[in-house]
């Protein structure tokens, strides 16, 4: 690899981040805002998974209750299950695994069609009306995301809850209660914020990765599938990395 493609490697996604910067303004003009787009990718990215969303945070929290009964009840304190289970699901495993999905189902498809766009030279086109095709084909897709992934945040930690507390009240025998009333004691309006917060985040990583990955794609089919697979897994590496650093961060402050 020579030094000049290594520089426009990490130069490029700089540039097209500045440019998605640079036309946010454009939505709040007479016509920047599509608003029929914004309701379709809002109705791809938040209604179409809240199924899938619940299903898994409801095992994962079930799963978390698991191993909390196995280790927690040799020292007698299943009840502490309900702060076990409560955090990890509202800081942590409730915002990833609901970031996961949202880039499976929805930085996946940015990534496709704006990478079909490509090989019809549809984006092309836009550019020779000129009409940015950042503006047109990004930003619906950017406010649609941030405001759907805090949403199937608070769903999937819900469902996460619900699925520790089932657990909590058969394999423990702890009474419902009890548990629910560990909860609400341990949890507060905070920690679902914080949750929320993070989800923003993954909503703009996995959002821009998706839609830079299709405008990098090649003018062909495998170029179509390459842009897609590129896009799962840098969004993956993207909020892995932006999750930790958020933690540290949040143990800065003391949560």
């Amino acid at each position: 690899m020579t030094v000049k493609t290594l520089l426009g490697n990490c130069t490029e996604p700089v540039i097209f981040i500045g440019r998605v910067a640079s036309a946010v303004p454009l939505v709040f003009t007479r016509r920047g805002f599509r608003v029929r787009e914004f309701l379709y990718y809002l109705d791809l990215c938040g209604a179409r998974s809240v199924g899938i969303v619940l299903m898994i945070c409801f095992l994962m929290g079930g799963v978390i209750g698991v191993q909390a009964a196995i280790q927690l009840q040799k020292v007698g304190s299943e009840i502490f299950s309900a702060d076990l289970i409560g955090f990890s699901v509202l800081k942590e495993f409730g915002p990833l695994m609901v970031a996961m999905i949202a880039t499976g189902r929805a930085g996946s498809a940015f990534a496709a069609e704006i990478g079909t766009m490509q090989v019809d030279e549809e984006v092309s086109a836009l550019a020779t009306m000129g009409i940015r095709p950042e503006a047109y084909l990004v930003l619906p897709k950017l406010i649609a995301m941030i405001i759907a992934l805090p949403v199937l945040t608070v769903f999937g930690d819900a469902a996460g809850v619900f699925g520790g507390m089932l657990i909590g009240v058969t394999a423990m025998g702890l009474p419902a209660a009890a548990y629910w009333g560990r909860t609400v004691e341990v949890l507060n309006f905070t920690t679902f914020a914080l949750g929320a917060l993070k989800s923003v985040v993954f909503a703009v990583l996995i959002t821009m990765a998706g839609c830079y990955c299709g405008f990098r794609a090649s003018n062909d089919a495998l170029g179509v599938g390459r842009g897609a697979t590129s896009a799962v897994v840098s969004s993956i590496f993207l909020v892995v990395v932006a999750d930790a650093v958020i933690t540290v961060l949040y143990s800065f402050i003391g949560y």
